[in-house]
């Protein structure tokens, strides 16, 4: 008797960018697997600045970049004693060139969150690739960091959203514009080592940190889902400790 011959499972179809950014919201898994055979980024790359642009467009349109600035330095003990020591001729120059460069930084913000990605996925790379031997190239672990991170999207449009639903611009803070998480309902100048942790804590970033933990265990094949959960977040947290150190330091 010869044995029936064994049919390989149907590979699953490919996805099209539009595809894999929509399944980022509601089935991630296909996506991530996607990236697998294909580890293209340029479309949440692409979400990624248009988002960030009408982010950017709204506050200066709705709130304005002066307005901004003051509040930056408001909420600094060390900027606001700098600028009292100066003159008002001085202090309105420093207030006018501070705009300027917060007004021209935050519409190229996209480069540096390109940048800043670029730098999670080598940080992440390198400890799956050589701490827990895991599978995957780079550039799939960077793919799956830019879909990820479309979650953060979530929270720029819906500060969008408050700011033409009528939201006090003098009390819009651009670090923070959305009530995801304890440190928006905090003082910045109360405790700025609080304050830092707390706002880290926010409903989106979680999002994006399961995202990425539950894209690196796709790609890796080898690593559980529970172990990737703990490497991104145990980074996440030394990041966090890290910035709100610097934060309380240099307040």
């Amino acid at each position: 008797m010869t044995s029936a011959p064994v049919t390989p499972a149907p590979e699953a179809p490919a996805l099209s960018e539009a595809q894999r950014i929509i399944d980022t919201f509601v089935a991630p898994s296909k996506t991530f697997t996607d990236i697998r055979r294909s580890p293209a980024w340029w479309g949440p790359f692409l979400v990624t600045i248009i988002t960030t642009l009408i982010f950017v467009y709204s506050v200066d349109t709705k709130v304005g970049f002066r307005k901004v600035t003051e509040h930056q330095i408001e909420q600094s003990p060390r900027a606001t004693q700098q600028m009292e020591q100066l003159s008002r001729a001085d202090r309105e120059n420093a207030v006018a060139g501070r705009t300027k460069f917060t007004r021209g930084f935050s519409y190229g913000y996209w480069i540096f969150i390109l940048l800043w990605n670029l730098l999670i996925a080598a940080i992440l790379y390198g400890t799956f690739k050589f701490a827990l031997n895991a599978e995957g190239t780079f550039w799939q672990t960077f793919a799956v960091v830019m879909y990820a991170g479309l979650a953060l999207s979530v929270r720029g449009l819906l500060a969008v959203v408050m700011l033409f639903a009528g939201l006090d611009p003098d009390s819009f803070n651009m670090q923070n514009p959305a009530p995801s998480n304890p440190g928006y309902f905090l003082s910045p100048t109360g405790s700025p080592f609080l304050y830092s942790f707390a706002s880290s804590i926010d409903i989106f970033m979680i999002w994006t940190l399961v995202l990425t933990a539950l894209g690196i265990s796709i790609i890796s094949n080898k690593t559980k889902f529970s172990t990737a959960l703990i490497v991104v977040f145990g980074w996440y947290a030394v990041f966090v400790l890290t910035i709100a150190g610097i934060t309380a330091a240099f307040a």
